[in-house]
């Protein structure tokens, strides 16, 4: 993993507690995995991130670091993966899981044009909340224990990976010392 990079882009804890906008959150700045990169923290920022871009709510970034808080994982990462669901992939990819909800209820989903304005789209919302609600939740869970498990793994082969070099370079040194 590029923990150094990663780092670096992050803010410090320090920063957060000395930035005047974000004081309330102060007291919930001494849980240590918020800010560390480790593999549990970071596979659960990545679950919840995830798993917050598919919920058709405003604030997404708001309820992220709620459950980052409560679930003790990486706000920074919880907190941007939300961007996932952007203005630009959010039509697609609502419309996607209202149609994967229609399916699951078993009701015929309705069609949107490219020209539908947010007026006739809220008009419409008393009938398609119900399976863009489960549809979203059914693929924020499949999606989000998907990036859980990949980054689980891609985490375990970084960490054999590196494991395996350092053991190479120490062999080496060891043949050289003869």
């Amino acid at each position: 993993m590029p923990k150094k990079r990663l780092q670096k882009l992050f803010p410090t804890p320090e920063q957060v507690k000395n930035n005047k906008s974000l004081a309330f959150l102060k007291p919930l700045m001494g849980k240590p995995n918020l800010w560390h990169l480790n593999r549990r923290s970071v596979a659960q920022a990545f679950f919840i991130g995830i798993f917050c871009a598919f919920i058709p709510m405003p604030f997404q970034m708001v309820l992220a670091a709620l459950l980052a808080f409560y679930f003790n994982s990486n706000l920074p990462i919880s907190v941007g993966l939300v961007w996932l669901s952007n203005p630009i992939t959010m039509p697609p990819l609502f419309y996607a899981t209202y149609s994967l909800g229609a399916y699951l209820m078993d009701i015929p989903a309705r069609e949107f044009s490219s020209s539908m304005s947010l007026e006739s789209l809220l008009a419409e919302l008393n009938v398609i909340w119900l399976p863009l609600y489960l549809g979203s939740i059914i693929a924020g869970l499949f999606f989000a224990s998907a990036g859980y498990a990949g980054m689980r793994i891609l985490w375990r082969i970084n960490v054999i990976t590196q494991w395996n070099r350092r053991k190479a370079e120490r062999l080496a040194r060891k043949n050289t010392d003869y």
